[in-house]
């Protein structure tokens, strides 16, 4: 199921974000904080980008998202113009051939990731046994230098 698409009403204006709130640098650090792009469709990210405290505007959002009259003419606009690219994803809303390219591409691009996942978890599972195996040849030389010599045993006592 997808998130709702939330906005705060404030002063007769709709604050919600956009992809071209994000380009911007104060988008870009909002992100960067935040850094789960479930949350920038919040209200929370949406306070943070226009600076507004919780007891200014109005929380508000939409759970049915079978139509786009079950939300105000400008965030449906902004919808069918893309604006919510990189913030706000659900499949339900696209056409029926959308919907189909969508899982094609959607299933594509994970069978590829957890091909790569797999690569990269195993060269890791390489490279770190070998490095263990490393310190501890590493460790062990040390430490058999160090107490060798009585003196040394003197001196880390100390």
């Amino acid at each position: 199921m997808c998130q709702p698409i939330s906005w705060i009403e404030k002063d007769g204006h709709l604050l919600y974000l956009t992809s071209d709130d994000l380009q911007t640098r104060k988008g870009k650090k909002l992100f960067k904080e935040i850094g789960d792009l479930d949350d920038l469709a919040g209200h929370g990210a949406i306070r943070e980008y226009f600076g507004l405290s919780e007891n200014k505007g109005t929380n508000m959002e939409v759970n049915d998202l079978s139509s786009p009259k079950n939300f105000p003419d400008e965030i449906a606009d902004a919808m069918r113009h893309g604006k919510f690219r990189n913030i706000f994803i659900c499949p339900d809303m696209l056409t029926g051939s959308a919907q189909k390219k969508y899982r094609k591409v959607k299933q594509a691009a994970w069978a590829e990731y957890w091909k790569v996942k797999q690569a990269a978890e195993a060269e890791y599972q390489k490279v770190a046994q070998a490095a263990w195996a490393e310190y501890k040849k590493v460790q062990q030389a040390a430490f058999w230098d160090l107490w060798a010599d009585p003196k040394n045993r003197i001196k880390a006592w100390r």
